[in-house]
């Protein structure tokens, strides 16, 4: 809101773990206006009872939702690029499983070429390198250090 001026009719896609990050975002984009698209691998997505939720906001709000495999098709339009860490904390044994499900899912310049022309990325921190290139990371379009200055307001 603070970077678009408003939040209604933009497009966030995220792209990675269908974990609870994104599940915030599914149960709370539509109510906001923001259309929400989202590429997971097999096996990774999210829980089934909030997808049935999001697709109920997404009609009841008139937003659109997608739920895909290809992080391409999900970039496509995007306002905002999104993911999050790929083993969050008592994932750690899932490590090489994870890493090897989740090749592609990488935000790069590829993927934001798919993306709106005025594009950002956002990242909850910290990073991998694995998640996100550096030229996307530290590019003037990413705001994961605005994100990480206002979360410190809610903590």
């Amino acid at each position: 809101q603070e970077h678009y001026g408003g939040l209604q009719g933009l497009t966030i896609t995220w792209i990675g773990d269908g974990n609870n990050v994104l599940h915030s975002l599914m149960t709370s984009a539509a109510k906001l206006g923001m259309h929400l698209r989202v590429a997971t691998p097999k096996g990774f997505v999210p829980d089934l009872r909030i997808t049935e939720i999001s697709e109920q906001y997404s009609k009841e709000y008139g937003t659109k939702f997608l739920l895909t495999t290809d992080p391409l098709e999900a970039a496509d339009g995007a306002n905002v690029l999104v993911t999050d860490t790929w083993i969050s904390m008592g994932q750690e044994e899932e490590k090489k499983e994870r890493l090897k499900a989740f090749q592609g899912y990488q935000i790069t310049m590829q993927t934001a070429r798919s993306a709106a022309s005025n594009w950002t990325f956002l990242h909850c921190l910290p990073r991998k390198p694995e998640e996100v290139d550096d030229e996307v990371f530290y590019s003037p379009r990413s705001l994961v250090f605005q994100e990480a200055e206002n979360r410190k307001w809610t903590i």
